[in-house]
């Protein structure tokens, strides 16, 4: 049936109408929120990730803050190197920090060692080295390397040309290589400009060195090749130097080279150079629960005695000491359900509870206090000496182990986690303080952050003569300026997974930032990704949510903390993650146009609309008396052609 005129009329203002309503819905939602996702996602700019991280002028370093628990002592006019640690010893079995060495610099990933007296990294010219956090360390690239020749106080290669080192390890992994000397820089949240040190360039791996992921080790150890002993003989640095290791459950941590102002409630141990060339404690009684074990101090003084070795994962008891120590725990655990550890290969003691006892073993397991010769002792918590089972949900295992045969008594990194533990060097003595270290980085860095950065050349959602807040990895001002309204913030990492392996999941990796961060997954973009090496470099940025035009002072300052403080957790698949940067960026400033083109556009809209209905109108008329023209009364009207039934 033929569509009626008027019925034409109403169709085509019902599509007017809905085309009007939808334009106003878009506009509407342009005004509330110009910087919305939906709107900037095709014309965000580019961000230029940083390979590598500047040292800050340490002459422009005040306290802001006279409430900081750890501070440098007025004495002490030598700087230090503050420093991040990254990675946790369930998943890693180590902790890494960040050194570059070179010019440009080169960043590699190394393990903090207190029990190794070299640094060394893979050479590049290696082809006995694993595949590992970041590429090889070219000497052809660094205008700045020269090689260590043979000489009188180091061991010759066969050609007696360039002095060599050579490490064995317990475990029997090695390393050997050629050594060099180069600038080494120590990130920039260090006070400490970079400086030229002797470091391995390795030739050959076995072992645990060969299949780690981490580039290599950082010998804290004292011996003429330690980084520790190379600064202090230039003068630059106090014979210290602190560590922090992360919790069972955040991993991480923070690390000095160089003296502070301990806390007045540090509690500090002698520790005998002289007794072995480790870092020793003079270990005397064991106390589970309030109860001494029943074991002759000597024990604990065999062969190197007792050894404070971060590079170790758990702890290493003699014979006679781990038997005790084992029935003196499952005496106080007689009540909980033995179980099997998760690798059948070992035959763990782990101890399965109750699922409200999950979040607070403390609740459940016995102290552990250490006592020294002096009287002093260290107490350990839970997860001091257990770790979680990785395959049985609410279940722990001892972290204690038989040393096998060797009567030396090996502290590993379990037993001084959540502790701040100072090597003090120069007075002989190892100090110890219970702690939370993920808090303590920021109570390490609470100065003056660096100059912020300028935008980027043709950034076209900067707002000119206002530059955004910029802060380092780790040195956030968490409270900031009351009256800025907050367009966006924009934030680098690196994750050590490959960019082959992460691509698949990167809509995975966002949910998982917007659920640490707290926000609606709508307010995670990716702005650029893009691989280094093995891994993978990732640019992010957080918008107001859909309904409001900035975000607040609160929910940015949150945000803020949790990327500064290292506190987001991600899926195993993910590896670990550094933060290279996070950025504050202001609502942008709108002008006279852009406050009011919403409003003139809707009014042209309307008038076109109008215009359009109006013409629609006028040759739906026209049409009607073309095809039924006005006929008088008595006109003759043409014989139609009649249709058969």
């Amino acid at each position: 049936m033929a569509a009626t005129p008027s019925h034409l009329i109403s169709t085509s203002i019902s599509i007017i109408l809905l085309i009007f309503s939808s334009l106003m819905e878009f506009l509407v939602l342009a005004s509330a929120n110009p910087t919305s996702p939906a709107l900037l996602l095709h014309s965000l700019p580019a961000m230029v990730l940083p390979l590598y991280l500047s040292t800050p002028n340490s002459s422009s370093r005040t306290s802001s803050n006279p409430r900081r628990l750890l501070q440098r002592s007025e004495s002490l006019n030598r700087p230090n190197a503050r420093m991040r640690l990254y990675d946790d010893l369930l998943r890693n079995g180590y902790y890494t920090t960040r050194l570059w060495i070179g010019t440009p610099p080169q960043r590699f990933a190394l393990i903090v060692d207190t029990g190794s007296t070299v640094t060394y990294v893979p050479c590049a010219s290696c082809e006995m080295c694993g595949r590992h956090q970041d590429p090889k360390f070219d000497p052809e690239e660094s205008s700045t390397y020269k090689a260590v020749k043979c000489n009188i106080d180091c061991t010759c290669d066969s050609d007696k040309v360039n002095c060599i080192y050579e490490r064995q390890y317990a475990e029997m992994s090695t390393s050997s290589g050629v050594l060099g000397e180069d600038l080494v820089s120590f990130g920039n949240q260090s006070e400490l400009a970079p400086q030229r040190a002797v470091f391995g360039c390795e030739n050959l791996e076995t072992g645990d060195l060969y299949s780690q992921h981490a580039d290599g080790i950082m010998g804290l150890g004292r011996g003429d090749l330690s980084v520790v002993d190379q600064l202090v003989d230039k003068g630059v640095i106090s014979d210290s130097f602190s560590l922090c290791y992360g919790g069972m459950d955040i991993g991480g941590g923070s690390m000095v080279l160089g003296g502070f102002t301990t806390p007045s409630d540090m509690v500090f141990i002698h520790s005998n150079p002289v007794r072995s060339p480790y870092y020793n404690l003079d270990l005397k009684e064991i106390h589970i629960a309030g109860k001494r074990l029943s074991l002759n101090p000597s024990v604990f003084d065999g062969k190197h005695g007792t050894v404070l070795d971060s590079g170790t994962t758990y702890a290493y008891l003699p014979e006679a000491a781990f038997l005790a120590f084992k029935d003196g725990i499952m005496k106080e655990l007689s009540s909980l359900k033995q179980i099997r550890g998760p690798d059948p290969n070992y035959n763990d003691i782990c101890f399965s509870t109750d699922e409200s006892e999950v979040s607070h073993p403390s609740d459940t397991f016995p102290t552990v206090d250490m006592v020294f010769g002096s009287g002093k002792k260290l107490t350990l918590s839970p997860e001091n000496y257990l770790f979680r089972h990785s395959k049985v949900h609410g279940a722990y295992c001892l972290g204690f182990f038989q040393n096998g045969k060797d009567p030396t008594t090996l502290l590993g990194g379990i037993v001084v986690r959540n502790t701040l533990v100072t090597y003090d060097r120069e007075n002989s003595k190892i100090g110890f303080w219970k702690t939370n270290c993920s808090e303590l980085w920021e109570r390490l860095h609470q100065s003056v952050s660096p100059p912020a950065m300028p935008p980027a050349s043709g950034d076209k959602n900067s707002t000119p003569g206002v530059t955004p807040t910029l802060a380092p990895t780790g040195a956030p001002p968490y409270v900031l300026p009351g009256e800025l309204q907050i367009g966006k913030i924009t934030f680098d990492m690196s994750l050590n997974i490959s960019y082959s392996d992460l691509k698949p999941h990167i809509t995975e990796l966002a949910e998982f930032i917007a659920q640490e961060l707290e926000v609606n997954t709508s307010q995670v973009y990716m702005l650029k990704f893009a691989a280094n090496g093995n891994d993978s470099l990732i640019s992010w940025a957080v918008f107001p949510a859909d309904s409001t035009e900035s975000i607040s002072n609160t929910t940015a300052a949150v945000i803020v903390a949790r990327l500064a403080e290292h506190r987001l957790q991600f899926p195993v698949m993910f590896g670990s993650y550094e933060l290279l940067g996070w950025r504050v960026e202001p609502k942008e400033k709108r002008s006279w146009w852009q406050r009011s083109y919403v409003v003139v556009l809707s009014i042209f809209g309307i008038l076109v609309i109008a215009l359009s209905v109006v013409g629609l109108l006028f040759l739906l008329r026209h049409r009607q008396r073309t095809v039924n023209p006005y006929k008088p009364v008595n006109a003759a009207v043409p014989e139609q052609e009649l249709q058969p039934l």
